[in-house]
């Protein structure tokens, strides 16, 4: 396939400037319904072409009975036709000059029936000739936030909000979990890519294209199993030190590993071997969904660290304990304060309260002006590698937060920032949206959570000092100092 058409192609079915739905339809038992609903709902921009044959108009848009017939050339086109008929047109596809293809429609290599397998492999001779990227089978689509391309046949993908973390899927329904999570939590997302069977397209073929894409921040992959793991480890190994890349395989069991060959046709594999190999290559690996996307946020939306040393600054002792034993048991360590931050703090607290870090700030409920302090001293500590907030709403402190935001938009994360603060709805949510979306903290709903978050944030750093790769301690490798998220 030639290397630079194909790139192009990628390109043009992530930002095409029309797209043509071979499959479109008016009824709703039909997929090609639903890629039209998520097409013209999502508030997409450009040209939608649909095709059909037995139809003159599909949701109010002149349609054509094929391709062919179409007297202009689509960028991408996206195909839900039977499976029969997918080799048809694709190679109509290539009569067009079409860049690139969302292929949705399944019954390829997944199904158990060997034919499956022989017209996947069809397929992929025919597209590879033509040099056209084909995303899929066997996929639910693609979606670029940024680009409001909802190219899916799901269009609640649509409201998702536009942000920094790419998913690369082999499952749709983590996909969907996942989008939707991400909805619910205020995430931004960047773009949203079911693999499917990965007929040309895999997930090696992907990261040399996200690794140039401004609006991926970090890249989050779910892994069921690959038929050669080498071209993704060696693509990773590339992306260190300029954009994060976040793993979790699932189907280490025997029964995972016999359900990821029934689902994309995958062999899901030994899950220690993968984590050893996925560590080499320097990709950070979590154990969950929600994991993967907590951790693809935080490394999205932080600077690195420089040292994996945190300050916990809370606003009472239970959730300091409970956010340092994270920390502590991911291989963080509780910076130790020089003695000039640790004078400052013991003038802002009373004798009796907590002062060491972790440092209990409840006491100075009252006082915004101490809490600044307190949080300001510990940041510009040069011990301190990143600090974690934590702060449940009490009434008694209820206008802390808003008293004490304008030093979190001013410091914008010169140091990673990662709070805690927890409240009944509509309390603290507006301050929490200004902080989030101008980049001056990362807000998670537990102390544990947010915990695990600042350890990812260390893992990444132990990674890009690994020997491995010739050096210990170029910090040149370390995360990009602004958020992207």
């Amino acid at each position: 396939m030639e290397k630079e058409r194909f790139f192009k192609g990628l390109r043009a079915v992530f930002n095409p400037s029309s797209v043509a739905v071979v499959g479109a339809s008016e009824k709703p038992a039909k997929l090609g319904f639903h890629v039209m609903k998520s097409l013209t709902r999502g508030g997409y921009e450009g040209a939608i072409i649909p095709i059909n044959p037995s139809s003159t108009e599909v949701m109010g848009i002149k349609a054509y009975p094929s391709l062919t017939e179409y007297p202009g050339t689509p960028d991408m086109a996206i195909i839900v036709v039977p499976a029969a008929h997918v080799a048809s047109v694709l190679a109509e596809c290539g009569k067009k000059s079409v860049k690139g293809v969302v292929l949705i429609t399944a019954g390829f290599k997944e199904i158990d029936d060997p034919s499956g397998a022989l017209l996947q492999k069809e397929v992929a001779l025919l597209a590879d000739s033509l040099s056209i990227p084909v995303i899929g089978p066997n996929t639910f689509g693609i979606v670029n936030l940024h680009a409001r391309l909802n190219a899916s046949f799901t269009p609640e993908f649509s409201l998702v909000r536009a942000g920094g973390v790419t998913l690369v899927s082999q499952s749709g329904g983590i996909s969907h979990l996942l989008g939707f999570l991400a909805m619910k939590q205020g995430i931004g997302m960047a773009k949203i890519i079911g693999l499917g069977n990965r007929l040309n397209v895999d997930f090696a073929d992907l990261l040399p294209f996200l690794a140039e894409d401004e609006e991926t921040g970090a890249i989050a992959l779910y892994i069921e199993g690959l038929d050669n793991p080498r071209p993704l480890l060696e693509e990773a190994k590339k992306l260190l030190g300029r954009k994060p890349v976040i793993a979790y395989k699932s189907g280490a069991g025997t029964r995972g590993d016999a359900a990821s060959r029934s689902h994309t046709g995958s062999l899901a594999g030994r899950g220690e071997i993968y984590d050893g190999a996925l560590h080499q290559a320097c990709i950070v690996t979590v154990k969950s969904p929600q994991a993967l996307l907590d951790a693809a946020r935080v490394l999205a939306s932080c600077p690195g660290l420089k040292m994996n040393t945190v300050a916990i600054l809370t606003g009472q002792a239970g959730p300091g304990m409970a956010a340092s034993d994270v920390c502590e048991t991911e291989g963080m360590k509780i910076a130790v304060f020089s003695t000039q931050t640790q004078e400052k703090i013991n003038a802002l607290l009373p004798p009796l309260a907590m002062r060491t870090n972790p440092v209990d700030m409840g006491p100075a409920w009252y006082d915004a002006r101490a809490i600044e302090g307190i949080v300001r001293a510990a940041l510009d500590d040069e011990a301190v590698g990143g600090a974690l907030i934590l702060m449940m709403f009490a009434s008694a402190n209820r206008d802390v937060l808003p008293r004490i935001k304008d030093f979190f938009l001013e410091w914008k994360q010169k140091k990673p920032v990662i709070t805690c603060f927890s409240a009944p709805e509509g309390i603290w949510d507006e301050d929490i949206r200004i902080l989030e979306e101008a980049g001056a903290i990362v807000n998670f709903p537990t102390p544990e959570r947010a915990a695990s978050a600042m350890s990812v944030l260390g893992r990444y750093k132990t990674l890009t000092l690994m020997p491995f790769w010739g050096t210990t301690k170029d910090e040149n490798h370390s995360h990009p100092s602004q958020p992207l998220g």
